[in-house]
C-alpha cells in the first residue's frame, strides 16, 4: 500500500498513529480487513464509521496506522479544551466539533476545506456512541452527506466491532477495572474498510437529498459491519451492562448481506 506523503502528515499525528498501535496491543487483538482503493488513498476521501465505545478513536487510529493512512478526525470540542490532549489534537491537525453549541456548524466548512485540499477525513455520522438495542448503526446525522456534497469527496464506510468489550459506555468511570479486564482477556476488535458508497443523484445539500444520502451512508456502514458479527445478528455476545439502549434513533432492520 502507498502511504500519504510525509509532508502532508503533521509530526504529532504520525507520533499519535504509532502510539495508538502500542496502546492497543496489550488491550485487544486488533484485526483490520478490507482495503481502500488505490485511487482514493491520497484523498480527498471521507471515512464514515460506526461508534460503539469510548475506545473507538484509539482503535481507529491504530487501524489507520496499520492501513497506512492518516485521516484527520472530527472530534468533540471537549478534547480540544483539555490541557495536553487539546494541544496534541491541534498539532495533529484534527477538526473541532462543538456539539450542542452555536458553533457546531463551523466544523462542516472546515472539513470541506480540508477535503478540497486533498485530505482524508474520518467522522462518526451517528454523532454519538450508538444506543441501538442490538448495537447496529443508528440513523445518522446529515453532516457527512453535506460534507460530501460541498467537497465532492467520495464516502467510504468503515465498520468497527468489539471495542465495547475493552472500554464500556460508562468510561471513564471504573477505568482501571475495565483496563485490567481487557489486559486479561484481550478481546478481538475488528475494523473493516468497506466499498465506496454510490451517492449519484443524491449529492446535493438540500434536505431531502442529504437525508437520502445519509440513509445510503448508514446502509453502507451496516453492510460493512455484517461480516464482523456473523453469529451476532441480534444481541452481541458481550453485553455492555453500562449502556442503556435508546430505540428512538433505530434504523429499519436490513436483510443480512454477505460480503466476501
Amino acid at each position: 500500500m502507498d502511504t500519504i506523503p510525509v509532508t502532508r502528515t503533521p509530526l504529532m499525528w504520525r507520533f499519535m498513529l504509532a502510539l495508538a498501535r502500542i496502546i492497543v496491543f496489550p488491550l485487544c487483538r486488533l484485526r483490520v480487513s478490507g482495503d481502500i482503493p488505490a485511487g482514493l488513498r491520497r484523498g480527498p476521501l471521507i471515512l464514515a464509521a460506526n461508534h460503539v465505545s469510548p475506545f473507538d478513536p484509539i482503535v481507529m487510529t491504530a487501524a489507520c496506522h496499520k492501513a497506512r493512512i492518516a485521516p484527520r478526525f472530527l472530534a468533540t470540542g471537549g478534547i480540544f479544551d483539555a490541557p495536553v490532549a487539546g494541544a496534541a489534537m491541534r498539532a495533529a491537525g484534527h477538526i473541532r466539533v462543538d456539539r450542542n453549541t452555536a458553533h457546531v456548524a463551523d466544523a462542516l466548512p472546515a472539513a470541506a476545506r480540508a477535503l478540497k485540499d486533498g485530505a482524508l477525513v474520518l467522522v462518526y455520522p451517528e454523532g454519538r456512541i450508538g444506543l441501538d438495542p442490538w448495537m447496529w448503526p443508528e440513523r445518522g446525522k446529515t453532516g457527512v452527506a453535506r460534507m460530501a456534497a460541498l467537497s465532492g469527496a467520495p464516502v467510504l464506510p468503515v465498520a468497527q466491532w468489539g471495542a465495547h468489550a475493552v472500554l464500556p459506555y460508562e468510561t471513564p468511570k471504573h477505568l482501571l477495572r475495565s483496563l485490567a479486564r481487557a489486559v486479561l482477556r484481550r478481546p478481538v476488535v475488528h475494523v473493516r474498510f468497506g466499498a465506496p458508497i454510490d451517492l449519484t443523484g443524491v449529492s446535493g445539500t438540500a434536505g431531502a437529498q442529504a437525508m437520502q444520502a445519509t440513509r445510503l451512508i448508514m446502509d453502507g456502514i451496516h453492510d460493512t459491519l455484517v461480516p464482523l458479527r456473523p453469529d451476532e445478528p441480534e444481541l452481541p455476545h458481550f453485553i455492555d451492562v453500562t449502556r442503556t439502549a435508546d430505540p428512538s434513533r433505530m434504523r429499519p432492520r436490513r436483510p443480512r448481506v454477505t460480503q466476501p
